[in-house]
């Protein structure tokens, strides 16, 4: 199993392009995205991490989101998801 990806402490606008590309170097059979450092997730993080699960999940592999603190629950919860739910990509 490979290093899980550290995501960083804020996930916004100015963090998504740098998200993307990095999630997109990864070619892991089964991505781990370590949420812990997480503050601040905004919809264009998700957005990222939503198109990075749904071209996984098209190429058989699998991204799983762990250690989200109640904080980044909560602003996943404003959008309408959680961790589960953006590893199934879009659907």
């Amino acid at each position: 199993m490979s290093e899980p990806f550290i995501a960083d402490p804020k996930l916004d606008l100015s963090a998504a392009a740098g998200l993307a590309t990095a999630l997109g170097e990864r070619d892991d059979e089964e991505l781990t995205v370590d949420l812990s450092k997480v503050k601040h997730l905004g919809a264009l993080g998700l957005q990222v991490f939503l198109s990075a699960a749904t071209s996984a999940n098209a190429q058989g592999r699998k991204i799983l989101f762990i250690n989200a603190s109640d904080r980044v629950i909560d602003q996943l919860r404003v959008m309408g998801m959680t961790p589960e739910m953006i590893s199934g990509g879009r659907q």
